[in-house]
């Protein structure tokens, strides 16, 4: 889908873009997916480049670790490496998004079956030394990175609650985890439970992308009054070429 991006980008020339991917992204094929990635975007469309790895934990109470590209038309001030995050060891904890014990459906507990399969599942590969199986998490703790599967057993976050088995997180509380509701902000889930686990685990955390979006910002102004901004129209879009290599 990069090269998809790339077109786009190439077609609009927006003054400045972010792009998000998994951390992993670096080190995919050796770096060869990366320094293409970056190659495109530096040297066949001409943009300032920058890339950082940025967890969502000073937001969110969620280890969701993605890498971002900033790229800006024109040259700018501005340092993706130097900016200051927020302190995750300050940042929320599960508690603050979860749902009341009696406000969440009965549904969504682990039927036994389910459950004594995650744990022999979890036994097996404890027994060789391998981490696999289900994570369970109380209202302190911070959850792992919820995930597009989320909706096939919720393994990777468990809540732990009274009773003899945990339960999925609902869909609600995947829109605050992913931050979008929060405060006086609400989200209306308009499709099943399982097409709302499948979106809000391929979405990006909104509080992180409206972080770099306001840090952005003042260079994004800058841009689009400077006389750079209004050259674009001299370069028809034709006449711009980017290079697909499958």
């Amino acid at each position: 889908m990069f090269f998809d991006t790339a077109r786009i980008i190439s077609h609009h020339r927006p003054a400045a873009f972010v792009l998000e991917n998994v951390k992993n992204l670096e080190r995919h094929d050796g770096g060869k997916t990366f320094a293409t990635i970056i190659n495109v975007l530096r040297n066949e469309l001409g943009y300032h480049v920058q890339h950082r790895v940025i967890s969502s934990e000073p937001w969110v109470p969620q280890k969701r670790e993605r890498i971002f590209i900033v790229g800006f038309r024109e040259p700018t001030g501005f340092d993706l490496a130097s900016l200051k995050l927020p302190d995750s060891a300050t940042g929320p904890k599960l508690g603050s998004i979860l749902q009341k014990h009696a406000e969440v459906d009965p549904k969504y507990t682990l039927t036994p079956k389910l459950w004594a399969y995650l744990q022999d599942y979890k036994a097996k590969h404890a027994a060789k030394g391998n981490g696999f199986g289900f994570s369970l998490f109380g209202p302190d703790d911070v959850a792992r990175t919820l995930s597009a599967r989320y909706y096939k057993d919720g393994s990777e976050i468990l809540i732990d609650q009274p009773g003899a088995r945990p339960r999925r997180l609902t869909p609600l509380e995947c829109a605050r985890l992913m931050g979008f509701e929060r405060g006086d902000r609400k989200f209306r889930i308009g499709v099943s439970d399982t097409q709302a686990y499948r979106q809000f685990g391929n979405a990006v955390v909104v509080p992180v992308v409206e972080f770099l979006a306001q840090a952005m910002r003042p260079w994004i102004e800058s841009a689009l009054v400077s006389p750079a901004a209004i050259s674009v129209e001299d370069e028809p879009t034709k006449n711009r070429r980017v290079k697909v290599h499958a």
